[in-house]
């Protein structure tokens, strides 16, 4: 049998915003380290995605040390201090949670605003705010920043590479924003794992992810494609949502590097 390893690893700190590879990463208690740390929202709180807004597909977002910065085609850089001092705190939402996010100010809110042609404003998750997991799949000590609902996604090449040879056109790894990404093993093998560890670290395989439009929107146009979902409704549809990937949660905190080696426990 194949040595199955992590061979990738991603990390998104502002939602629906573009992110980057790692070579290695440190998991804390809501996933990979200023994973989804940040958030853009409107003027009631509500969070903001590519879903309504596909111009957040044409933003990336990196960390540089103590430094966030954005990037958009035809726009001067936005460089923010990721955890400026006495920023005022306001309730926010995404989907059903509501949690206390730090709010930046005038300079994110305008270029923001500006790029988007939308009122928005850019928030951080402050220490003091927590977001448990549904309990339906975790334990109360599981909790996530803001992503969707789970602080880990991930999904094996070998998937992807089964779903591009049934495309025109094949889409890379990063349009489905994995948090981490394995080799060595069948197609949709990741279905059938309920336990696995990778490099010591022990990690429960929750629930299959379910796909929205996002991967269908060119990070270089901002314009939406029928693919994949069309394919994958072909045959990954259970029900009326299409599923690619699985969800995470682990066991405890540590670091990550490519190459690690992933053990099936269950």
């Amino acid at each position: 049998m194949a040595q199955i390893s992590l061979s990738g690893i991603y990390r998104f700190p502002v939602k629906s915003l573009g992110g980057g590879s790692l070579e290695r990463a440190w998991l804390d208690p809501r996933g990979i380290r200023h994973d989804r740390h940040w958030m853009v929202v409107d003027a009631t709180g509500q969070f903001l995605t590519q879903r309504d807004l596909p111009r957040m597909a044409l933003i990336s977002a990196r960390l540089d040390g103590a430094r966030l910065i954005l990037e958009a085609p035809d726009t001067a850089p936005l460089v923010l201090p990721i955890d400026p001092p006495g920023a005022p705190v306001r309730e926010v939402q995404v989907w059903g949670d509501r949690l206390e996010a730090a709010v930046y100010g005038r300079a994110a809110r305008e270029w923001l605003s500006a790029f988007l042609d939308t009122a928005c404003e850019l928030v951080f998750m402050p220490e003091h705010s927590h977001r448990p997991v549904d309990p339906a799949f975790a334990t109360a000590a599981d909790e996530a920043a803001f992503s969707d609902g789970f602080p880990l996604l991930l999904i094996s090449e070998a998937s992807l590479e089964d779903l591009n040879a049934r495309l025109d056109r094949p889409l890379p790894m990063i349009r489905f924003r994995p948090n981490l990404v394995v080799r060595g093993c069948p197609p949709y093998a990741e279905d059938q794992w309920r336990r696995i560890r990778i490099g010591g670290i022990g990690f429960r395989v929750v629930k299959p992810c379910s796909r929205c439009v996002i991967p269908g929107i060119d990070p270089l146009t901002a314009e939406k494609g029928v693919e994949p979902l069309r394919t994958l409704a072909e045959y990954r549809r259970r029900g009326n949502k299409v599923y690619f990937g699985q969800n995470l949660l682990h066991d405890q905190q540590g670091e990550l590097k490519v190459g690690d080696r992933l053990e099936v426990l269950e």
